[in-house]
């Protein structure tokens, strides 16, 4: 069975708290590169990873990850307030 592609947000996550690669990977216990492979999507964690990154960002897995594309992060919050109502 072929495994499906994981899209996340943790570059958008770690630019906005102002955090680099290096300091990420340290945090979760992995090389700086292995946070570059999967900001763009060329490594998918394991599921222990995923935990330890959302354990880091403070946030839920559907947050982070997904099986398919996610919106920016700005949308989701409309979507929360109650939509566009422009």
């Amino acid at each position: 069975m072929k495994s499906r592609k994981i899209y996340n947000r943790i570059s958008a996550l770690r630019k906005e708290r102002g955090i680099s690669r290096r300091d990420l990977a340290e945090k979760i216990g992995v090389n700086f590169q292995t946070v570059g492979y999967l900001e763009r999507e060329e490594y998918s964690p394991s599921l222990d990873l995923a935990f330890r990154i959302c354990d880091f960002f403070d946030l839920p897995v559907d947050f982070i990850f997904s099986t398919e594309q996610m919106k920016p992060m700005s949308m989701e919050i409309m979507d929360l307030k109650g939509g566009n109502n422009g």
